[in-house]
């Protein structure tokens, strides 16, 4: 028997303001599907979440091997909904590989997110740009070459 601990992925906890609405972008613009919904969750979560007294609701969604976990707590969400800079500590961006890039940001734009035009390259990674969910979540978008 090994000692070695081990780690998993397991998902990527996303705060929103709108958990319907993000729900519905990160499905329809995105194509994750929803398989946990729990609303009103309180001792002993408010508690790890550093949010004594509040209740949580959790959409988690998966799409491939990655799941997304949104969380919309009764205290509302709180700081910017602009886009973070790209040099602000923490997590900067979600990245996800599509084909039909223009299609998908159409989708982004249907869904209450934005694609950031000014941000568009086409490069030898092929056509990249940033778009935001409804709560300016930065998420990248790549089409490879070809």
């Amino acid at each position: 028997m090994s000692d070695t601990a081990t780690v998993s992925p397991m998902h990527t906890g996303i705060c929103v303001s709108d958990l319907q609405q993000s729900e519905q972008f990160y499905s329809q613009a995105l194509g994750f599907t929803a398989d946990v919904k729990m609303d009103g969750l309180g001792e002993p979560l408010d508690h790890l979440l550093e949010l004594p007294g509040q209740t949580v609701d959790v959409c988690q969604l998966q799409l491939g091997g990655m799941r997304i976990e949104l969380v919309k707590t009764s205290g509302g969400a709180t700081g910017s909904s602009g886009r973070r800079p790209m040099n602000q500590r923490g997590l900067t961006h979600l990245t996800f590989q599509v084909t039909g890039i223009e299609e998908v940001m159409e989708r982004v734009k249907a869904n209450g997110g934005q694609v950031h035009m000014e941000t568009w390259i086409d490069s030898a990674f092929g056509k990249i740009v940033f778009c935001t969910d409804p709560d300016g979540t930065r998420i990248e978008l790549m089409q490879a070459p070809g």
